[in-house]
């Protein structure tokens, strides 16, 4: 999602991030402001050691993050790993014409910049915390626009993301895969709570496991399977089974759904890889092994 009109140009430093604080939020204004790498739709930048204040950037609307300072406070304090929680609000202003929000900072290192080595570990954790969120959502929950649908809905993007990336020698594989989750029946239960981003950029590690999750700018309420197939986006090999089985709420058209889902989302990040690569904004050209890596954890189940 790209903004138009002036507001794109301006360009956030922290010099701007001091003086809106000083303007709106004067009693933080003197704490160290660090910028975050990464960040397409808001950039982030740490304030002091315990705060970081999300920016509006590329979003066309303030929409993802009027939503986490609505939702992430109700969530949150059941939620058994640390969440990004609004604290102060930073309202549109002459000298910056957009939203932004001042956040709890979660403690450790991206996935997409680190890595998971106690795989059984964090398994457990993701499912634990999947399960503590995987709750009947209210009915002013919001819905999602572009995400949250049976993968039979799907489909072209899927196709795109196909056409786009995959190497000729797996793509019947991956296809196969797909189709079964299109095959697969409708979620049924109650809608429940979903993050439905759950990608190596919005989830921290530490000490060789999950630490926390981040950016819930998507969340919605739906098919929990859209958060399911985290397990072979994010998890290492061999997990898969572990990770159902503590989590135990997900039928077999569930993980059907969520491992064609799953194939979607690491053709995704090959994409971005590729994108990347070829210096595209908004490409991460680190995206692609993980990609690679992902979508051979879900070609083989596993």
């Amino acid at each position: 999602m790209t903004d138009t009109g002036t507001d794109a140009e301006i360009e956030i430093t922290a010099d701007l991030v001091r003086d809106l604080l000083q303007e709106q939020h004067p009693d933080l204004a003197g704490l160290a402001i660090r910028e975050v790498a990464g960040g397409w739709g808001n950039q982030m930048w740490r304030l002091g050691d315990e705060l970081a204040v999300r920016m509006q950037r590329m979003d066309a609307t303030p929409e993802l993050q009027l939503k986490e300072r609505r939702w992430l406070p109700v969530l949150a304090p059941r939620l058994p790993l640390p969440v990004p929680t609004p604290v102060r609000y930073g309202e549109p202003s002459e000298r910056f014409p957009k939203h932004w929000t001042v956040m709890t900072w979660v403690p450790g290192e991206p996935l997409d910049h680190g890595s998971i080595s106690r795989g059984t570990h964090a398994a457990d954790t993701l499912a634990h915390f999947l399960r503590a969120l995987h709750v009947e959502a209210p009915a002013e929950a919001p819905i999602a626009q572009d995400r949250g649908a049976h993968p039979r809905h799907c489909t072209k993007g899927f196709e795109n993301f196909l056409r786009s990336v995959a190497a000729d020698d797996v793509a019947a594989d991956v296809r196969a895969v797909w189709d079964d989750a299109v095959a697969a029946d409708s979620w049924e239960g109650p809608q429940v709570w979903v993050h439905g981003d759950l990608h190596p950029a919005n989830v921290v590690v530490s000490d060789g496991t999950l630490s926390g999750i981040v950016d819930f700018g998507d969340m919605f309420a739906g098919d929990p399977a859209w958060d399911l197939a985290a397990e072979w986006v994010l998890l290492p090999a061999g997990t898969a089974s572990g990770f159902f089985d503590t989590y135990a709420y997900a039928d077999e058209a569930t993980v059907r759904r969520a491992r064609g889902l799953a194939a979607m989302k690491s053709l995704f990040l090959m994409l971005m890889g590729q994108n990347g690569d070829r210096g595209l904004p908004g490409g991460k050209s680190h995206w692609g092994p993980v990609g690679w890596a992902a979508l051979d954890r879900v070609l083989k189940g596993v």
